[in-house]
């Protein structure tokens, strides 16, 4: 302690202490106060524009404008841009601008710059549209511009968009003319001559004689010598002249490749020779050579002599001569002399009734001038068996012929039943056919060319099921099948006939009927496919197109009364007559009778209408039906008659008969129309039948 005073005394003495003058503290001198002046807001104006135009370089973004073509002129709307060089310097955010250059759409639209400090945005300008001209070296060509058809030539300031554009002229007789064009656009004019190539060569026809007609593709074009101008491609080209033969041929003509023809020598016309004879269906022959039957048409070239010869099976043959001038018709009838032989003829019953190939001849019992030909005589007596035999009078000699009808009740009593019912509860009828002739006359409204008259002799009874097979029998031996719907209407009711099965198919069921009676079967089948039949078997099968054809045209067995429609001879059918295609089907089918409703749409129930005088239902109308014979046309020569015919031995088709509920014409309606098939149909059935074997 005695330290720390000696320091402090020590120091004392060194400091030396100067008293100075004191002022009180004013306290107004320390109050604010601002007075303005230009030069301070002048400074203050400057330091704002420097820190705005700071902020505003340090916020704004560098935007170059792409725009083509090169040279286009640039405009920013917005009043913040700020154009250095190619470049603005624009704010983030939306900006218009507009840009254009001569001869293009000028362009006005809005931009987006972003977060990216140098952004680039590309502009492309259309051009404006060009104009073209176009002509040809032949007025009034029709001219296409990308399909549309603009006008006919020449046309001027033609609009077009810039770009390429497909130009097609084109002109009656001329070859078209199809090029692609760029337009350039940009108002700018454009210029297009197009040269047409005709399309025709001069063609030069000349014939011996002259002054035939030319005609090409059915068009008169002139007279020999004649030269034409023809268009090219393939020409039937056809040259007449009264009284000679026409000339055709087949003409390729090239454009503008002109052709000279060689001379068309035209030959005298044949003569036409129209032959007729009493009896028809004779036979005729030209300088011996088979030419047909009569009636006959026949082209005899002119200038010669020939013989003609008429043959006919129980006349005397017939020549004459004859000879013809050039496109002359000539018209020849001549009348055959029969060689008759007398027969007597002895029957009973005493009141028999003869007929003589299907015609009816008087009472049985008569001494009869008959051909010396091959003759179908049958006899035939109410309640009585037909009597049928083919027979062959020799003239010259004396010749009788004793016939005893058998009784139906005789042949009753021989167990033979006219009616029968198979074990699937169809009913069968008995019928005795005899001769008839199956077909119609070609003078026949609606006939086809399938349907030629054949004289048909059935020798055999049969049985014939009364209804077609329906749905109910059919599923006894098919479980599984259907026959459809057509139109929302169904096809497979019990009762309703079965239909879309094949032949084979109906085929297959009669021999499944025929093994639930233990009887022989008619179809031979090998692998579930039927390849034969035996005609000795008295299984069920289906009935022979012939059988189907007399139990569905001939009347009480009287052959020579056919019926034409099942309802008669005329149009149209009675009221309620059958299932045909009417009003009631006329939305499901093209072709219907009209004034006519059974109020069926498609099929119905067998038996729903009256049967015909054979008793049997639906033989026209409701569904066709198969039958046995194979499909074919054969026409019959001469007075050959077919016995008990099956038809051909192999195929592809079969046979189909009857209309359906889908026919209403005057062809289908008809009992002779023969349609043919391979396939199943909604509108095919079928019915069954059976040989009586003693």
């Amino acid at each position: 302690m005695n330290q720390d005073k000696n320091f402090q005394h020590e120091h004392q003495q060194d400091e030396i202490i100067t008293p100075i003058d004191f002022t009180p503290h004013d306290s107004s001198v320390d109050k604010f106060s601002f007075r303005p002046s230009p030069v301070k807001v002048a400074i203050s104006c400057v330091l704002l524009f420097f820190g705005l135009t700071a902020w505003f370089v340090l916020s704004a973004k560098s935007v170059f404008i792409d725009a083509q073509p090169i040279g286009s002129i640039v405009e920013m709307q917005s009043p913040t841009a700020i154009k250095i060089g190619p470049r603005y310097l624009v704010l983030k955010g939306e900006h218009a601008i507009s840009v254009s250059a001569p001869g293009y759409y000028e362009v006005d639209t809005t931009i987006t710059v972003g977060d990216a400090q140098a952004q680039t945005f590309q502009i492309q300008l259309l051009p404006l549209p060009g104009f073209l001209n176009l002509s040809s070296n032949t007025e009034a060509a029709t001219v296409f511009i990308d399909g549309e058809e603009i006008g006919l030539t020449p046309l001027s300031n033609i609009e077009l968009a810039a770009g390429e554009h497909e130009v097609l002229v084109s002109k009656q007789r001329y070859e078209p003319i199809q090029q692609l064009i760029e337009i350039e656009g940009r108002q700018q004019q454009q210029s297009l001559n197009v040269d047409l190539l005709p399309a025709w060569a001069n063609i030069n026809f000349s014939s011996s004689p002259v002054g035939a007609t030319v005609t090409v593709d059915g068009e008169e074009i002139g007279l020999t010598p004649l030269s034409a101008e023809i268009l090219e491609g393939e020409h039937e080209v056809l040259v007449k002249l009264p009284a000679h033969k026409a000339w055709t041929e087949n003409l390729t003509v090239v454009a503008r490749a002109d052709q000279n023809l060689p001379i068309i020598e035209l030959e005298p016309a044949d003569g036409l020779v129209l032959l007729q004879s009493t009896p028809s269906n004779a036979g005729v022959t030209l300088n011996g050579a088979y030419q047909g039957q009569t009636p006959l048409e026949l082209t005899i070239p002119p200038g010669q002599n020939y013989q003609l010869t008429f043959f006919l099976n129980g006349y005397e043959e017939l020549r004459r001569n004859i000879q013809t001038r050039p496109d002359e018709e000539i018209a020849l009838d001549v009348t055959l002399e029969p060689i008759l032989s007398s027969v007597a003829i002895l029957a009973n019953p005493p009141d028999a009734q003869l007929f003589i190939n299907g015609e009816p001849r008087g009472p049985a019992n008569q001494t009869i001038e008959l051909l010396a030909a091959s003759q179908l005589i049958e006899i035939r007596a109410e309640g009585y068996v037909p009597f049928t035999q083919e027979f062959v009078s020799r003239p010259g000699l004396e010749q009788q012929l004793n016939v005893s009808l058998i009784t139906l009740e005789q042949e009753r009593i021989n167990n033979i039943r006219p009616m029968i019912t198979s074990s699937n509860g169809q009913e069968l009828k008995l019928l005795y056919p005899g001769d008839f002739v199956m077909g119609a006359s070609r003078r026949e409204a609606g006939r086809q060319a399938n349907e030629s008259l054949r004289s048909i002799r059935l020798t055999k009874p049969y049985y014939l099921s009364l209804t077609e097979v329906t749905n109910e029998q059919f599923k006894r031996f098919d479980p599984e099948h259907s026959s459809g719907v057509i139109d929302r209407i169904s096809l497979s009711n019990n009762n309703q006939p079965v239909v879309k099965i094949t032949w084979e198919q109906a085929a297959l069921y009669c021999n499944w009927l025929s093994q639930q009676e233990n009887l022989p079967l008619f179809y031979e089948v090998q692998n579930g496919r039927v390849v034969g039949f035996d005609l000795n078997s008295s299984g069920y099968r289906l009935p022979t197109e012939a059988e189907w054809a007399w139990a569905a045209r001939v009347e009480s067995n009287d052959p020579s009364s056919l019926l034409k429609f099942p309802w008669g001879a005329e149009l149209p059918p009675p009221s309620n007559h059958g299932n045909y295609a009417d009003l009631s089907a006329a939305s499901i089918l093209g072709r219907v009778l009209v004034n006519y409703n059974d109020s069926f749409v498609a099929s119905a129930p067998v038996a729903s209408f009256s049967p015909n005088a054979n008793g049997f239902y639906d033989m026209g109308g409701n569904v066709a039906e198969w039958v046995h014979d194979y499909y074919g046309t054969a026409i019959q020569l001469g007075n050959n008659i077919e016995v008990n015919p099956y038809g051909p031995d192999s195929g592809t088709y079969h046979v189909v008969r009857g209309s359906s509920w889908a026919h209403g014409s005057v062809t289908e309606l008809r009992l002779s129309y023969r349609d043919y098939s391979n396939e199943s149909r909604d509108d095919v059935g079928f019915r069954i039948a059976r040989t009586l074997v003693p």
